[in-house]
């Protein structure tokens, strides 16, 4: 660059200073795929390392949470005596299938609501967005219930008894879509949260808490009687914890839940929040908090 180039661009500057902030775009489709998957693996990795400083604890807490629940409920049924009614094949898989599904579901709907809104100081960084911010909350919390569910039946198979799932496929695609519900879910009261905080913060932990009786990760859909179905037939993770036992073993075949119940209302809730985000994006500002 000779001497004559670089007044010219000195120049340019000088008569144009908004051209040293301005925010270079990729020109092509691939180049913007590919900065908008390094901007969302960074958000995931901020994501799971927000639970703790130490990514290694914050596996480590979610392993330990899901092995306390189901010990718990093992203990429970042990104690009832109601074990062996349950279903024929393993007990403690059958347990695991409920509160992994569970765990799944719960945890992504408190990702997804606790991400980062459109006020938030990381927005202000040119490639983030709140889109980014729901995506990375909702991909964290897959990648922590996935890497749990591998360890904890690694550990179960060769340490205890090997273990023996009829469809895996099938089964690990009702965990796909616990979590896709549960994004959806967590999307519909994160638009809403920026307009009735205190109200949403609240309904949030009511659906959470009310997920721990009426997922069904207790019980057995078909053996259910008739006048208490209706309170768990409206939940979408009673039918993909139905459904996904069904897929385990060989034994079960679920007669009252329906996967596509799950993926329609997963769908309305995912196009109702979607065109919630984008208007309350339009309508934030900087002193929303201070406003509300």
């Amino acid at each position: 660059m000779d001497q004559q180039e670089i007044h010219a661009r000195i120049s340019h500057i000088l008569l144009n200073p908004e051209a040293m902030f301005r925010y270079r775009t990729d020109k092509s489709s691939l180049s913007r795929a590919i900065t908008l998957s390094e901007v969302v693996f960074h958000s995931v990795v901020r994501s799971v390392r927000s639970k703790h400083n130490n990514a290694f604890m914050a596996l480590g807490t979610n392993i330990v949470q899901s092995v306390m629940f189901v010990m718990f409920f093992y203990f429970m049924f042990t104690v009832m005596g109601i074990k062996g009614a349950a279903i024929r094949g393993d007990f403690l898989l059958y347990m695991m299938s409920g509160v992994f599904l569970f765990m799944t579901h719960t945890k992504t709907v408190g990702a997804v609501v606790g991400a980062e809104g459109a006020s938030s100081p990381m927005m202000q960084h040119a490639p983030m967005n709140t889109t980014i911010a729901i995506l990375s909350a909702a991909l964290g919390a897959l990648y922590l219930q996935v890497l749990s569910m591998l360890i904890i039946l690694f550990a179960y198979h060769v340490a205890f008894t090997p273990i023996h799932i009829e469809e895996p496929i099938p089964a690990f695609g009702m965990m796909l879509l616990s979590w896709a519900s549960g994004a959806a879910i967590g999307l519909v009261l994160y638009v809403l949260k920026p307009w009735l905080p205190g109200a949403i913060g609240i309904i949030s932990t009511i659906y959470q808490r009310s997920n721990m009786l009426f997922s069904g990760k207790m019980v057995l859909a078909n053996t259910l009687p008739g006048y208490m179905l209706p309170m768990f037939i409206w939940n979408p993770l009673f039918h993909t914890i139905d459904q996904a036992r069904g897929y385990i073993f060989i034994n079960y075949n679920p007669h009252v839940t329906w996967w596509e119940y799950t993926v329609w209302l997963t769908l309305i809730f995912l196009v109702l929040g979607l065109m919630g985000e984008f208007y309350t994006r339009r309508s934030v500002s900087l002193s929303w908090g201070a406003k509300r």
